[in-house]
């Protein structure tokens, strides 16, 4: 058995693989510690807007 961390599953599919079972689910969080925040609010938001288009791109 192979444990891989997959979105879809197409690439398994195309190797003719298959999902036997979920062992886990995870999220992504954006995390930044208030200094750093401060510090670089203008970076945050920056990659926070970039990750937003992407998601919304994906869900359109």
């Amino acid at each position: 058995m192979i444990v891989d961390v997959v979105e879809t599953g197409a690439t398994m599919k195309q190797n003719g693989l298959e999902v036997v079972q979920d062992i886990m689910t995870s999220s992504t969080y954006l995390i930044a510690n208030k200094n750093s925040y401060i510090a670089k609010k203008d970076e945050v938001l920056d990659i926070y807007e970039k990750i937003n288009r992407v998601i919304k791109a994906e869900n359109d």
